[in-house]
């Protein structure tokens, strides 16, 4: 009965072995009971710090041995392969590492750690085959850029397939044909000058001969066009090397940068004099030919294709000797949204259909620019002619037709020469003639200019 009339704060909370213990007392004891279960608390958290750092340390360990075994056995297969074809290459992965000796009786030959036991000839676990199928997918890689690169006619294609080159300076001749299709005006144009070497008056101990040819797709008009066919080559004229250079190649190039930047500029220049200013635009395929060196300058979707003879199969190929620039590819895309313009349907601004230009004032500061994209091929015996057009013409035939085309014309024996003329002047000009007609009777809308360059005995 006196345990039930207890008050509250005298009202036992727990029994233990000492007897009741009161509320007051379980509170006076709660701070020790707290700092006990922190203490443990560190206690565990130390330990699986200690845990994780072991864990880490471990890893770093096992991925330090995964890749120093990696390293070894890419270097055994290597060398391994180096001795198969009796080859002393020295080291093949790092230069530290001592030459591959012929004496050396291990698999792998010299070890890169001495505590990593030598690999076994018949280890074959996942990591060999994980490297090898990483060194078959390299090939892979390599073989489809290759092939590309020769589907594309890029200009290592060209230089690979030059054949010995002649001492013999080849003669070039040019004829062309052009057709104003369904557009109202005739906007392109074109230049031909088969030997300009008296006026460019380059050192004689290096140069003897220099011709120049070059088409020009206008758009928005003809000014821009027609004052690069003006200009362009008198501009080449004047800055052409003079005096004795140290690369005739290098000269060159630099003077063709200049000679399109000052035509460009004179002809910006002109344009925005006017009231209203000018917006003629104009693309320019030009082909500067040293010697037997071919330069090719190109801006633009005009083309220049060389057919050559291919001794392996016996038949012409089309050679591409210029690059197209449209606002869908990467580089001129990138160019274009860096200068702060966009590309919309393919077109700059969803208007210009080519990345760069002669003209085209109101497109320059959104990245279109009239650097051209210059390349060099050596003339060989096997050409036959170059084929230089505007996209009139390729927007209904391929290259390889395009050259089969007058391929044909050249061998038609019924085109004989005409007014004195020579038959094989007579039947240039018939392929032109037919070529250019052929490509609006095909449904092209556009103006279409064709130019063919013979290539033959001076």
């Amino acid at each position: 009965m006196a345990k039930a009339l207890a008050t509250g704060r005298d009202r036992p909370s727990r029994e233990n072995e000492d007897g009741w213990e009161t509320r007051g007392d379980r509170k006076a004891r709660k701070p020790l009971v707290e700092k006990k279960r922190r203490a443990r608390i560190n206690e565990s958290l130390q330990e699986l710090r200690l845990l994780l750092a072991g864990a880490e340390v471990q890893a770093k360990l096992e991925n330090a041995e995964v890749l120093e075994l990696t390293v070894r056995r890419v270097q055994g297969t290597l060398r391994g392969r180096a001795r198969g074809k009796e080859a002393q290459r020295g080291p093949l992965l790092f230069d530290d590492l001592p030459p591959a000796s012929s004496t050396d009786s291990g698999s792998g030959g010299p070890l890169l750690f001495d505590d990593l036991p030598p690999a076994s000839s018949g280890d074959s676990g996942p990591l060999d085959t994980a490297m090898s199928q990483m060194v078959k997918s390299e090939e892979k890689g390599a073989k489809r850029k290759a092939s590309e690169g020769e589907r594309n006619g890029s200009e290592e294609l060209v230089e690979k397939k030059v054949c010995k080159a002649s001492s013999v300076i080849f003669g070039l001749k040019g004829y062309v044909a052009e057709r104003k299709g369904e557009r109202e005006e005739m906007q392109d144009a074109h230049v031909i000058l088969n030997d300009i070497t008296e006026e460019c008056r380059p050192p004689s101990s290096l140069i003897t001969r220099v011709s120049y040819f070059a088409v020009f797709d206008g758009h928005g008009g003809i000014r821009a066009s027609k004052f690069a066919a003006q200009n362009l080559h008198q501009n080449l004229i004047r800055k052409f090397p003079k005096g004795d250079v140290i690369s005739v190649e290098k000269t060159v190039k630099r003077c063709l940068l200049d000679t399109f930047k000052h035509t460009d500029e004179e002809f910006l220049k002109q344009a925005s004099s006017q009231k209203p200013a000018w917006k003629d635009g104009s693309t320019a395929t030009c082909v500067l030919a040293v010697d037997n060196i071919l330069y090719i300058a190109n801006l633009g979707d005009s083309r220049a294709i060389l057919c050559r003879f291919n001794e392996e199969s016996q038949k012409h190929a089309a050679l591409s000797l210029s690059k197209e620039h449209n606002p869908t590819q990467y580089e001129e895309r990138m160019r274009i949204q860096k200068a702060g313009g966009n590309v919309r349907d393919g077109r700059v601004l969803g208007v210009l259909e080519v990345s760069r230009s002669i003209g085209d004032g109101q497109y320059k500061r959104c990245g279109v620019t009239s650097v051209p994209d210059i390349r060099r091929c050596q003339l060989t015996p096997n050409d036959r002619f170059i084929l230089l057009a505007c996209d009139g013409l390729f927007k209904v035939f391929t290259p390889e037709e395009a050259v089969n085309f007058i391929l044909s014309c050249l061998e038609d024996e019924k085109i004989q020469s005409r007014e004195g003329k020579p038959t094989m002047d007579a039947r240039y000009e018939a392929a032109c003639n037919r070529l250019a007609s052929k490509a609006v009777q095909r449904g092209s809308a556009d103006n279409v200019t064709v130019m063919v360059v013979r290539i033959g005995s001076p």
